[in-house]
């Protein structure tokens, strides 16, 4: 698109789809004459208020999340709401590339004029999401979204990042997929508000209604979170082929995000949030330090003397700090 930062700014914030999705390319190149007009764009679009809701979903791969995401995401949308999908794919870290498929996953989905689905690359990202997903929540805010799914690129434990991106963190779990709990760990599942176990349908049927039973007496044992109301976090077993348990879903979660907004936990989550994206733009800013040239020729002297083991690495740390000083 051939238009200002101003222009392209406006036409996100009345909805055209094409300039959320150059809007979301801009954020997430590297160039930088595009980050400086990213940051423009941004300091536009960041006073743009909507009562929009972000709900991070994550899970293992074959759990269901895209069937899970398409279903739900079409109910939400004959409830007259507006859905914006983020789908985190992994990349390679030999050659960096990405599939990309999750459009393809959820055809029906992808065709209704009231959802926007982006499929983005983590870039060996860690944490499950992309680098600039929460730059992405923030133009589909301002384009009026009701809700924003950021689905990660579910590999484990380390999908914890998506938690401060999101309003409430939703993790999907397949029948029998605990074997004695194993998905029960410190981490994940203490950051989980609704874990959702899919596939309750057929023969797996019974196998995700002991699963669910399972999960919710070992969250009832967890310790309790002063953000939740009484029963949350809490375990439901779905069908999300079948759609079945999807409007349950959807009412939890309303019932959550009305709780903690009526007690003076949702805008100190998002305010905490805040903080966190900073202290990362912090972190961003320091590491593009080093690839500067002078910088990184002092970084790749004291790499090689550690890998020689002329020195410590410790040691090698706070000598390279003090060329910050």
């Amino acid at each position: 698109m051939n238009m200002s930062i101003g222009e392209l700014a406006k036409k996100i914030k009345d909805g055209d789809r094409r300039a959320l999705a150059h809007g979301i390319t801009l954020v997430e190149s590297s160039r930088a004459d595009h980050r400086q007009q990213a940051v423009e764009l941004i300091e536009i679009l960041r006073h743009s208020e909507f009562n929009s809701i972000r709900i991070g979903l994550t899970g293992a791969p074959g759990v269901g999340k895209s069937t899970f995401i398409e279903n739900f995401g079409m109910m939400l949308i004959n409830c007259g709401l507006r859905v914006m999908v983020l789908a985190v794919d992994p990349s390679s870290t030999w050659s960096g590339g990405s599939i990309l498929g999750d459009k393809t996953r959820m055809e029906q989905l992808s065709r209704e004029e009231n959802a926007f689905i982006r499929p983005s690359p983590n870039k060996t990202y860690l944490g499950g999401v992309a680098r600039r997903t929460r730059e992405a929540v923030l133009l589909g805010q301002a384009a009026g979204y009701d809700i924003t799914i950021i689905e990660t690129v579910g590999v484990g434990q380390s999908e914890t990042v998506v938690s401060e991106l999101s309003d409430l963190f939703v993790l999907l779990i397949p029948p029998s997929g605990g074997d004695d709990l194993q998905g029960v760990k410190r981490g994940i599942m203490e950051l989980a508000d609704l874990v959702l176990i899919n596939k309750a349908d057929g023969d797996l049927k019974s196998a995700a209604t002991y699963t669910c039973a399972e999960y919710a007496a070992a969250l009832r044992l967890m310790r309790i979170r002063v953000h939740d109301p009484d029963g949350f976090p809490k375990a439901i077993a779905i069908s999300a082929i079948e759609k079945h348990g999807l409007t349950d879903v959807w009412l939890e979660i309303k019932k959550l995000c009305d709780w903690r907004k009526n007690n003076g936990y949702w805008n100190d989550r998002r305010s905490s949030q805040l903080r966190h994206w900073f202290e990362q733009e912090i972190q961003r800013a320091f590491m593009a330090k080093l690839e500067e040239h002078e910088v990184s020729l002092k970084f790749k002297k004291f790499s090689d003397e550690v890998a020689l083991g002329h020195i410590n690495p410790i040691k090698a740390a706070e000598q390279m700090m003090t060329f910050f000083e």
